[in-house]
């Protein structure tokens, strides 16, 4: 039985996923830009509504994974207070200027973390090597990583995917994302994943489909 997790980019997909039959959600919002941190008040609601894992993205802006000092004063501020509202996990990611995993802000955001689970996002997709970097999240002592195999979707990173599963082993989460869809998880579970990523979010619709989270459900089930 493989979970799902849902990235929900307000409130209303957060009710979704829980009532859909999700392990998990991601908040965030402006998915439009590959998502940012949600606002205090979001996060706070999120909480006092769901009794499903509320995970948390950390990411400041939009655009690259290269972030000043400031910026990570900032990531270190919200985590905090992830941590103050009872939040299960934080998403993070940090890369430096040639594309690879920012070790020592990582390590930095991931002790501001303390008892938070936490998860590498889809920073990853853009290393110059996934399988150094991958080595590298490992001693870091990542949770999980949300990937889609280095292409702009999970069934066009498949491959990839299936190679970083393995090369995985127990020592960390492999967790596909990025067009995870009813019609397409069955092909996805070939992989051997234990945890999927989606949105859910059908037709350009504004929030998560509750129908396909259901659907999702069912078939990881």
């Amino acid at each position: 039985m493989a979970k799902l997790e849902i990235c929900a980019a307000s409130i209303e997909s957060a009710l979704n996923a829980q009532n859909g039959g999700a392990d998990r959600i991601e908040l965030c919002t402006e998915l439009s830009v590959g998502g940012v941190t949600p606002s205090k008040g979001m996060i706070q609601l999120a909480k006092e509504l769901l009794d499903i894992p509320v995970y948390v993205l950390i990411r400041p802006r939009s655009g690259d994974f290269h972030y000043s000092k400031m910026e990570f004063e900032v990531m270190k501020e919200d985590i905090a207070f992830c941590a103050e509202a009872g939040c299960e996990g934080v998403v993070i990611g940090a890369l430096t200027a040639d594309r690879r995993i920012d070790e020592e802000n990582i390590n930095r955001l991931m002790q501001q973390a303390g008892f938070m689970d936490v998860t590498f996002h889809r920073a990853f997709d853009e290393v110059q090597n996934h399988f150094e970097a991958l080595d590298t999240l490992k001693e870091l002592g990542i949770q999980r990583v949300l990937t889609s195999g280095g292409a702009p979707n999970a069934m066009q990173g498949f491959d990839l995917l299936g190679e970083l599963v393995e090369e995985a082993d127990d020592d960390i989460l492999i967790m596909p994302g990025g067009g995870v869809r009813p019609d397409n998880i069955a092909a996805l579970l070939e992989l051997g994943a234990m945890e999927y990523h989606s949105s859910a979010i059908i037709n350009g619709s504004i929030h998560s489909d509750l129908s396909a989270i259901k659907a999702l459900a069912s078939r990881l089930a």
